[in-house]
C-alpha cells in the first residue's frame, strides 16, 4: 500500500514587527538614559532637517541622492515623547502584524521603510527652510495603515466603548475606523504645518504611499500565498 504523505513546509515566523518596535523602543531608551545635550546633539545629527536636505542649489532630486539624506531613514527611529512612541507603535502592532502575515516579512520592512522616507520627503518639502528636524516613524506606519487598508478592505477592528458604567466590546468596520483617521489627518493639515509641532502632510505622504505599495503588491502576495 503506497500512502501520500504531503511535504510540511515550515512557514518562516514574523519578525519584521518585532524587529522595528525593539529598535524604537531601545533608541528611546539610549535617548532618555543621555543627558539634554547629548540627545539634541543625536536628533539634530540624525533627524531629517528640512534646511539641511535642500540647503545647497539646483534640483531637490540632486540633494536627496546626496549621502545626508540617509537622515530621512535615521529619523524613522528617533522619538523623545514617550507619547509619540506609544502611539506609533501601537498602530504599528496592530496593523503591521496582519500586513506582514499578508506581504512577508521582507517585503513589509521594505513597505515601512520605504513609505516612511517617502513620508519625510514630503514632510521636509513642506517645511523647507526650517531648521527643526523631523522625527518619529508616523509617516512609515501610516504607510502600514495605507496598505492594510488595500490588504484587507473587509475587515475588522475591535473598539471598546464606555458606555455609563459599563464597557462595551464592538467590532467596527476597519475601513470606517481608518476613513476618519484620514479625515482628522487633513484638518490638522489645513490647521497648519505646524498644528500640535506634527509634520501632518507626512501623515497623508505615507498613507497615500502604502495604498499604491499595496496595490502593487497583489500579484506578488496572491504568489506567496498560494505557496
Amino acid at each position: 500500500m503506497f500512502v501520500n504523505v504531503p511535504d510540511k513546509r515550515h512557514r518562516s515566523g514574523r519578525w519584521a514587527t518585532l524587529l522595528l518596535v525593539v529598535l524604537c523602543v531601545a533608541m528611546f531608551t539610549l535617548l532618555m538614559l543621555s543627558s539634554d545635550a547629548r540627545e539634541m546633539a543625536w536628533v539634530l545629527r540624525w533627524g531629517t532637517v528640512p534646511s539641511l536636505l535642500f540647503e545647497t542649489p539646483g534640483p531637490w532630486w540632486q540633494r536627496v541622492l546626496d549621502p545626508d539624506a540617509v537622515r530621512l531613514l535615521t529619523a524613522l527611529f528617533i522619538h523623545i515623547s514617550w507619547l509619540h512612541l506609544l502611539g506609533n507603535m501601537l498602530f504599528l502592532v496592530i496593523f503591521g502584524l496582519e500586513g506582514e502575515r499578508v506581504l512577508g516579512s521582507r517585503r513589509f520592512l521594505l513597505l515601512f521603510l520605504s513609505g516612511g522616507m517617502a513620508a519625510n520627503l514630503v514632510g521636509a518639502l513642506t517645511l523647507a527652510g526650517m531648521h527643526a528636524p523631523i522625527i518619529g516613524c508616523s509617516g512609515a506606519v501610516s504607510a502600514v495603515v495605507g496598505a492594510y487598508l488595500v490588504l484587507f478592505p473587509r475587515a475588522r477592528l475591535g473598539l471598546v466603548l464606555p458606555l455609563g458604567l459599563y464597557m462595551e466590546f464592538v467590532r467596527v468596520p476597519a475601513a470606517l475606523l481608518i476613513a476618519l483617521w484620514v479625515l482628522l489627518q487633513l484638518a490638522f493639515t489645513y490647521a497648519g504645518p505646524d498644528f500640535g509641532e506634527v509634520v501632518w502632510w507626512s501623515h497623508i505622504a505615507g498613507f497615500v504611499y502604502g495604498m499604491l505599495f499595496a496595490m502593487l503588491s497583489r500579484h506578488a502576495v496572491m504568489r506567496r500565498m498560494r505557496r
